[in-house]
């Protein structure tokens, strides 16, 4: 079989439009390259399909690379020494009780506590009272144990109800005049209530469900909800729902540490208008954006999560530059936590500059792509990234401040990190790396940004990199992978609100659906003090 070809990555979308270049205009060698790697991995595949040894298993993991980016993954070796056997279970220098294999919290089967939302039925025992005779024994006094027996009942229903109200008519056989028996007043006058509108609002955007799904459910549970329904009823509650989320923005501003990322989006509306212009001859400004993106930023503001989404043509450097400009006067310049894309940088004013860092793990895939190719010079990165990581568990674990976090990092994480920078510089300087190769520009582009990837040993605070982005992201990206598109601007702001409140909920452990009902039913109140009615402190506002 053919050794792996190097990896490119190329959108169809540009290889069409390289194939429409070349009917008019020859092509460059960027171009030709592309192409040429293109005709190459479709042999490779086609040969590769052939193989009567290449199981279905074998070519995801050809393609696609390893399901985890573990180092035994990456490089497809077992365990072979200590600090490896380390990364598998408790480590030699790991305090007593701090295996690194620790089981996370939250697994395994849910106990009855865990059903928050659930409805609670106090059931009193049919024939026991406090103080009475024991019913086995006859001589002692049974009590009231505090901690109940529970059992959990879960029932099945559509996601939207609905009821159908028969209300009696009368009518006068000499005049004609019906009278019509009074609508209960829990029915009102509006034809879905709040809730209905969150629910909708929680699938469509919290977990992806596209309104045409929901409308086939829907129908087969006889309770019909058209998706165009569905949109006015997410359009209406969003009039109610926006001022809470522009107050989110204005708190996600004062955060401490700010992530940001973004990835690709299509607004139909955009498209239309830039074929329409294209078929009538109009070429338009050149340098005019056409991509269209959704950046996800998450703030931490005094170690709170805030989650934003914003979709349309900026990139999220210029998302986070709008949001940073409604950042109070007088607080000390944000952490700033991205990868290394100079599109996701701000361009701020001088007095709103940030402490830009660089993401760490970026920099590990680096690696990591080509491991099969350099697997034992990229070993020794892929155990210094190990252990700093495993540096920063054991600080989450012991509860460190920032302060302590960093000195910690200082003394353990920073003479690894020096390690592989000696080894960068020794394998380029001492022309052990061709500069050109896989190995070379990973090495290079670490180099690049050394000062930003090691930003967390001199700065408190500052984290390792921006898998939180990069978490909150896929949910715009499960939202794209349903339902393809947005149809205009306006819905895409639309989800945006719904995205951003949602997932700012969750990340505080709040109720989204109470949440989203709760903004509607109190759209006055929420509109004249928005700043009470966030997710974390919106049901104290309630009480009161």
């Amino acid at each position: 079989m053919k050794s792996p070809v190097e990896r490119l990555e190329i959108s169809m979308e540009e290889l069409e439009g390289i194939l429409e270049r070349a009917k008019t205009n020859p092509l460059t060698e960027e171009e030709c390259a592309k192409l040429h790697k293109a005709l190459e991995t479709l042999v490779y595949v086609t040969d590769l399909v052939g193989d009567k040894d290449t199981t279905i298993a074998r070519l995801r993991k050809i393609l696609f690379g390893a399901t985890t980016e573990k180092i035994r993954n990456v490089l497809g070796t077992e365990v072979e020494n200590t600090r490896e056997a380390g990364a598998a279970g408790k480590r030699p220098d790991d305090p007593a009780g701090e295996a690194s294999q620790e089981k996370a919290k939250g697994h395994g089967r849910n106990g009855a506590e865990a059903f928050i939302g659930a409805k609670r039925v106090c059931v009193q025992h049919g024939s026991l009272k406090p103080g009475q005779r024991c019913p086995k024994c006859g001589k002692g006094k049974i009590y009231r144990i505090k901690e109940p027996a529970v059992v959990v009942r879960i029932t099945g229903q559509a996601p939207i109800q609905a009821t159908v109200y028969e209300m009696e008519r009368w009518r006068c056989n000499l005049c004609g005049e019906v009278f019509t028996a009074e609508a209960p007043k829990e029915v009102g006058p509006a034809k879905w209530d709040e809730a209905a509108a969150s629910m909708v609002g929680l699938l469509k955007y919290g977990t992806g469900t596209p309104f045409h799904r929901l409308e086939q459910l829907q129908k087969s549970l006889g309770i019909p909800l058209p998706a165009s329904t569905q949109w006015q009823m997410v359009k209406e509650a969003a009039e109610a729902i926006e001022p809470a989320s522009e107050e989110l923005i204005r708190q996600a501003a004062q955060g401490e540490v700010l992530h940001n990322d973004d990835t690709t989006a299509k607004i139909l509306e955009a498209i239309r208008e830039r074929c329409h212009r294209e078929q009538n001859g109009d070429a338009g400004d050149p340098t005019e954006r056409t991509g269209t993106f959704t950046t996800g930023i998450v703030s931490i503001v005094q170690g709170r999560k805030i989650a934003l989404f914003f979709t349309g043509h900026q990139h999220a450097g210029e998302n986070l530059r709008d949001v940073l400009l409604k950042r109070a006067a007088g607080l000390k310049p944000p952490i700033q936590m991205c990868d290394g894309l100079a599109r996701n940088e701000p361009d701020l004013p001088e007095e709103l500059k940030v402490i830009l860092s660089n993401c760490n793990a970026h920099s590990r895939r680096q690696f990591a792509d080509v491991a099969s190719r350099f697997p034992e010079e990229c070993r020794f990165v892929l155990e210094v990234f190990r252990d700093v990581y495993h540096n920063d568990a054991l600080a989450r674990r012991r509860e460190m401040s920032p302060e302590e976090r960093l000195a910690f990092h200082k003394a353990e994480s920073g003479p690894r990190m020096e390690d592989l920078r000696c080894w960068m510089a020794e394998q380029l300087d001492g022309k052990k790396v061709e500069p050109n190769s896989g190995l070379g520009e990973a090495i290079r582009y670490t180099q690049k940004r050394w000062d930003r990837l090691t930003r967390f040993l001199e700065v408190p605070g500052v984290p390792l990199d921006n898998n939180a982005a990069e978490r909150i992201l896929k949910k715009a990206i499960l939202s794209r992978k349903n339902s393809y598109f947005y149809k205009t601007a306006r819905g895409a702001h639309v989800g945006d609100m719904y995205m951003s409140l949602i997932h700012t909920a969750e990340l505080v452990n709040a109720n989204p659906f109470d949440y989203l009902t709760g903004l509607q039913k109190h759209a006055g109140e929420v509109k004249s003090n928005p700043s009470q009615w966030m997710p974390w402190n919106y049901q104290e506002t309630m009480k009161g």
